[in-house]
């Protein structure tokens, strides 16, 4: 892949997270909204741990960057990508339990069961997921209600059986939990089934999103959910190949945890070359997803060279 430079993409989502943010404080409010009766602190206090101070937020960016293809901006759409944000910061909530990936550090900091405890991480995580559809389904987001739908549905499939739930039961069956304790022999197909829905199902839906919100038409709607498919299988890989070069402390996290569990990565199966050609063959089909676009696309062009040359 030709060496792009990153600094108009890392401005835009620097500016990107700034607007999330500011969203993500002001649900996340002290004040209940008609209908809820209070809003315990303490299970606030682990929702705004858990979604404030930290990320890219790659993936409301795609939703604000797709919609703005189409002159979509504003409240409403801040308001899907931070509803988007809250879904991933729950699955990450979740997975860093004991009882998944049992993780002790995420984003630099304590993970949520540690800085607090599994019951406050349960609930957070459970209270983002929830809150998250009630933020789309609200008038504030869209005033047409066909609109609100059409996204409802598309983040409950992104989220739920065939998509990032269902990618993490195949993770962990994977691992060998329900299998005697071996871990699965997963060819390079079922790697990459699995990480569309743990990973991509969520990016691919912030591309699609935008168009949806912005009244797409039905082939600028798919070539967008091409693209974000495309990205997030890049995203992926790009990941894989950061838990075996980077370091702790530039990613935040742990690393090298993948073959310390036996996962099935297209790194293990393919070697680190191949699996870096990969990932620029896939980051390559985003941007040729975009063909119909003009020059108003360029920021998604550099975005999927962004994912795919990141270093953290």
């Amino acid at each position: 892949m030709a060496a792009t430079s990153h600094g108009e993409v890392e401005a835009r989502l620097a500016a990107c997270a700034q607007a999330i943010e500011t969203t993500l404080d002001e649900l996340l409010s002290p004040r209940p909204l008609p209908g809820e009766i209070a809003r315990p602190a303490t299970l606030l206090d682990a929702m705004r741990y858990a979604a404030l101070g930290g990320g890219k937020r790659l993936r409301p960016f795609l939703v604000v960057e797709s919609a703005r293809l189409f002159d979509r901006a504003g409240e409403g759409v801040l308001r899907i990508g931070a509803a988007l944000e809250m879904v991933h910061c729950y699955s990450l909530v979740h997975d860093d339990l004991p009882a998944m990936d049992d993780d002790d550090l995420r984003r630099g900091r304590p993970t949520l069961h540690r800085h607090m405890d599994e019951a406050a991480a349960i609930l957070a995580g459970d209270s983002l997921l929830t809150y998250a559809f009630d933020v789309i389904a609200a008038p504030a987001t869209h005033p047409d209600a066909a609109v609100r739908a059409d996204l409802v549905l598309g983040l409950a499939r992104a989220a739920g059986l065939g998509g990032m739930a269902g990618g993490q039961m195949l993770d962990l069956e994977a691992e060998g939990r329900y299998a005697g304790g071996m871990p699965l022999a997963l060819d390079a197909a079922a790697v990459v089934r699995l990480q569309a829905m743990k990973t991509g199902a969520l990016l691919a839906y912030g591309a699609e999103a935008g168009a949806v919100a912005g009244r797409a038409s039905q082939s600028q709607r798919a070539a967008l959910l091409t693209y974000g498919k495309a990205l997030g299988a890049a995203f992926q890989v790009a990941d894989d190949i950061l838990d075996v070069e980077a370091t702790a402390e530039a990613l935040g996290k742990a690393t090298r945890k993948d073959a310390g569990r036996g996962k099935a990565t297209l790194v293990g199966l393919l070697g680190l070359d191949a699996a870096k050609a990969e990932r620029d063959r896939l980051a390559a089909a985003a941007i040729a997803a975009l063909a119909g676009f003009g020059p108003e696309a360029d920021i998604l062009r550099d975005a999927a060279r962004f994912a795919a040359e990141r270093r953290s």
